[in-house]
């Protein structure tokens, strides 16, 4: 006969540990879409968030591998503290400087960076877009504007234009994207694609026309156009790029995406995107929406 205990569902002494480290963290969706993920593919595996306050990643790592965490997605003011902490790098969060996901490779932290592979992903998911041979300009140059960047460079777009309000900064992104990056002005004009990589826009603020990343009466039909805010889910700009004909789509493809490739580290499974998707969107459970 069972046990009570035998009859007890959840993580056990056995089970893996992954967790998002960041500052604040508790509203991350991370730990629900690793937590889906798992599920789907029927693995003893749990996602938690991990309160880490700013200037503390070393010491969370150091944690992290006494306890034998097995890996950990990083988010917020760590990126770049843990790129210089962990023992190893992959080429492109080396190029970054900035690790969004840490894995455990034979007892050796490797930092790893999935956000710009994440984004891709989820356009070619949602719209097909195949970024090669492409014109692109993207507004920022903080992090996620980086990541963006490297990875338009890498899938051989023709010319990635870099928009910032320091103009050095804009400098250092475009770089990343090789011959075809260069630091520009927010001018769509000729763009495939679009992309917004700065905070306007989020949460429940309208931007003013002066505050928009790019002047919506500058964009054209057909564009795509990304905001990587996906709160609110449609941005007052997302909102008038639509108006103007434009394809458009908020961060939570790359949040969905970027999370997937990270699942695919810890554990050398195919991510189940479908079920990811459907864990922060009922309604598109077939992972089709961005």
């Amino acid at each position: 006969m069972a046990s009570d205990l035998d009859a007890v569902a959840g993580p056990s002494a056995a089970t893996r540990v992954v967790g998002v480290m960041g500052h604040p963290v508790a509203h991350s969706l991370s730990p629900r879409l690793h937590n889906a993920a798992f599920a789907a593919l029927g693995v003893d595996w749990v996602s938690v968030g991990f309160p880490v306050p700013p200037g503390r990643a070393a010491d969370a790592l150091a944690g992290a591998r006494t306890l034998g965490i097995a890996g950990l997605s990083v988010t917020m003011p760590h990126k770049e503290d843990v790129a210089a902490a962990v023992d190893a790098c992959t080429a492109t969060a080396a190029r970054l400087g900035a690790v969004n996901c840490v894995v455990d490779v034979d007892g050796r932290w490797e930092g790893d960076n999935t956000d710009g592979a994440g984004l891709l992903a989820a356009l070619v998911r949602r719209h097909g877009f195949d970024p090669a041979g492409t014109r692109c300009l993207v507004v920022g140059a903080g992090g996620a504007a980086r990541a963006v960047v490297a990875a338009l460079g890498d899938a051989g777009v023709d010319e990635v234009v870099v928009a910032n309000r320091t103009r050095a900064r804009a400098e250092a992104a475009a770089a990343l994207a090789g011959p075809a990056g260069h630091a520009g002005e927010a001018d769509p004009a000729g763009c495939d694609l679009v992309v917004n990589a700065t905070p306007a826009g989020m949460g429940d603020v309208a931007g003013a026309p002066s505050g928009w990343p790019v002047d919506p009466a500058r964009l054209t039909p057909g564009q795509l156009v990304v905001d990587l805010v996906y709160h609110p889910p449609e941005t007052p700009w997302l909102a008038a790029a639509a108006s103007r004909g434009c394809r458009t789509a908020n961060g939570l493809g790359m949040l969905v995406h970027q999370a997937a490739r990270q699942i695919e580290r810890w554990t050398g499974a195919e991510a189940p995107v479908a079920a990811m998707w459907a864990a922060v969107d009922p309604s598109d459970a077939s992972g089709t929406s961005v």
